[in-house]
């Protein structure tokens, strides 16, 4: 908890230091990296270094933290640690970086703000960085310590025995350990790294949900080709489709991820399930959009593999048939449930001009007027950003309760941090 003395200093200057964070972030990481030019390899992700995603994250976060610091002190943010320490394990963050960090956002600090960082200033934000930091710490050791590592991520070499071309743009790896070694534990809706030298010899770190999972340790990963636009060219993803074949190895993370798939929730009363739902847990909804298909299928195959009786919905919606990658999987899963119901939406017609008329396959983008939302459902989302804000918005006037509904973002999450 922060001391009375540093609240009252946070709550009056954390107008000023949120509105200047995006340039404090900004001069961080370039004072940073010049000085530590060894953190982006093997660490820092180049692409959201240049498309200025994981600035944002860090300034929302720390913003968001030090809010909730001030107007919600007995409560522990879990939900902002908990997705941060994840994503700091996956990619294997240790204690002392955080005395690195500390010393460049400090000095960041006080170069953008100048005079009005006074001694007393200076002392109730370094009081708020390192509730922070020692919060986290404390959460990645323990969850380094559930992947069986003693200080900072596990890796280890994985085989390709398979590689299937999902769509034009979407690939799949099927992967067990080089050396024959047991498997780690993996819930349905997590991740591992990825690291892969560059070209230019430096390591780059990506994560990519665990799409699947097979017999003797076999694990599947779905990779989407990054093309660029907007965004910078996806240059991880790119290399993974030009050069990895079969027979080759890739180096794993172990997984992690705080979005995962609960198989059983009951009401506060013994053997009640909520909203009338079925069998052995609340009914499930899932939705994706795009390469967020990935966790839900894997959260489908889970449920498959369980026995589950859960009543389950699946959407999805995509740009059009053939983009949809994982399409076959998604529909022989969820047609293997027998509370199990789908529905995809494509925004392009059909390529014959027919006109669909199937319940199960809709034109146009997701849209859930006039659909039956089974009643205490538990909902799981991903894909982008605006996609999820809006399926969120319509579930929640469908009458699902707000804690109920999770998401998973790829990449650094902007969501949380501002809605936090």
């Amino acid at each position: 908890m922060l001391s009375a003395e540093s609240a009252a200093v946070v709550r009056a200057t954390l107008p000023a230091v949120g509105a200047a964070l995006d340039a404090i972030a900004a001069r961080f990481y370039e004072s940073m990296f010049a000085d530590r030019p060894e953190l982006l390899d093997g660490l820092f992700n180049r692409g959201n270094q240049r498309s200025g995603e994981q600035r944002k994250a860090l300034a929302g976060s720390f913003a968001a933290f030090a809010g909730m610091l001030v107007e919600r002190p007995d409560e522990r943010p879990d939900a902002l640690l908990g997705r941060i320490a994840h994503k700091h394990a996956a990619v294997g963050i240790t204690d002392d970086q955080y005395v690195i960090v500390h010393k460049y956002l400090f000095g960041a600090i006080a170069d953008v703000l100048g005079d009005a960082v006074t001694p007393e200033v200076a002392a109730a934000w370094d009081e708020v960085y390192w509730l922070m930091a020692g919060a986290l710490i404390a959460l990645e050791a323990r969850l380094y310590a559930e992947a069986g590592a003693r200080h900072g991520a596990t890796w280890r070499q994985w085989r390709v025995v398979e590689r299937r071309e999902e769509t034009a743009d979407v690939v799949s790896f099927a992967l067990r350990p080089a050396d024959g070694g047991p498997v780690p534990p993996a819930r349905p809706g997590q991740y591992v790294s990825v690291r892969v030298r560059m070209p230019d010899g430096v390591n780059q770190l990506r994560q990519y949900t665990l799409s699947g999972f097979g017999e003797d340790g076999l694990r599947r990963i779905t990779v989407k080709r990054v093309r660029g636009g907007e965004q910078p060219e996806g240059e991880v993803s790119t290399l993974l489709h030009a050069t990895v074949a079969e027979g080759d190895e890739l180096t794993l993370s172990s997984p992690f991820g705080d979005v995962t798939l609960d198989d059983v929730r009951t009401t506060s009363r013994a053997g009640e399930l909520p909203g009338g739902g079925t069998g052995d847990g609340a009914p499930v909804v899932l939705a994706s959009a795009g390469i967020g298909c990935t966790p839900i299928t894997a959260m489908l195959q889970h449920l498959v593999d369980t026995g589950s009786s859960r009543r389950v919905l699946l959407l999805h919606a995509d740009t059009s048939e053939p983009a949809h990658a994982l399409r076959a999987d998604m529909t022989a899963l969820t047609d293997a449930l027998p509370g199990g119901s789908r529905v995809f939406w494509y925004e392009e017609p059909p390529a014959d001009g027919a006109t669909r008329t199937r319940a199960a396959v809709r034109t146009g983008t997701m849209d859930l007027a006039g659909m039956e939302i089974p009643a205490g459902a538990v909902a799981y989302l991903c894909g982008p950003l605006p996609f999820m804000r809006h399926v969120r918005g319509q579930l929640l006037e469908a009458g699902v309760a707000p804690r109920d509904i999770h998401y998973e973002v790829f990449g650094p999450d902007l969501w949380l941090a501002t809605a936090a």
